[in-house]
């Protein structure tokens, strides 16, 4: 159902915007629609909604429809092994350790830019649209998504190392279409979802890994922002 809604919001909410080239300028050519800023630009704001309603989903199957709690039974808490400073450090340790290699790979490979890269340099204000989803609801959401209700799941019906494998090829998976002509990015990707599978598998917890998704994501929102105005490349 995230994957339906991923595809079908964004189109409904770009709608309006579709109609209104229609009436004004005609029929637009599939490849005119490709390159339009502004078409481009709702479409990142339509993932905003897709995540909300989302989370309502999430909601629902962990609560059971308000029978159970939903952060305690969806595991958003620290482990007890560590103090929740130690345990937030540690995160930020690992996620920033995460970045440095992805970007070490990444530089080293080489290869195309990504849809995600030229989604972004469309236009400034899809880079901010990009950097605002990609702190504010994609951690969140593809957390409890995949570490918290499928993780959950697939553990309890066929152990943790099964777990920990599937979850983590099932995120990096659907990650493949944005990045399909890079593999380096592929591979950072597909990294990135295995340490934060094995983390949720081995504290048992579901905070460590949304707050390790949250910095990595953050410190690209960061490089996504900055980069026109210093020069880099994204």
């Amino acid at each position: 159902m995230s994957l339906v809604l991923l595809l079908f919001v964004p189109l409904i909410a770009a709608i309006p915007y579709f109609l209104y080239v229609w009436r004004t300028r005609g029929m637009p050519r599939p490849e005119a629609l490709a390159t339009d800023k502004t078409l481009l630009f709702i479409s990142i704001l339509g993932i905003v909604p897709t995540h909300l309603l989302t989370i309502l989903l999430v909601w629902l199957v962990v609560t059971e429809g308000r029978k159970r709690p939903f952060w305690k039974t969806i595991g958003f808490e620290w482990p007890p092994m560590a103090s929740p400073l130690v345990s937030t450090l540690a995160c930020i340790l690992i996620a920033g350790s995460l970045f440095v290699i992805g970007a070490l790979v990444t530089s080293i490979w080489g290869g195309s830019k990504t849809d995600l890269d030229l989604l972004v340099e469309s236009s400034l204000p899809a880079r901010f649209a990009t950097a605002f989803v990609a702190v504010f609801t994609a951690p969140l959401v593809e957390e409890m998504i995949y570490r918290g209700v499928v993780y959950s799941a697939v553990e309890q019906a066929l152990g943790r190392a099964v777990a920990i494998g599937a979850v983590s090829l099932l995120f990096a998976g659907v990650h493949v279409f944005q990045y399909k002509n890079n593999i380096a990015v592929i591979i950072v990707i597909t990294l990135l979802s295995f340490t934060l599978t094995f983390v949720r598998a081995y504290t048992g917890k579901l905070l460590p890994s949304f707050v390790i998704h949250l910095v990595f994501n953050g410190i690209q929102s960061v490089v996504i922002v900055l980069a026109p105005f210093f020069g880099w490349g994204t």
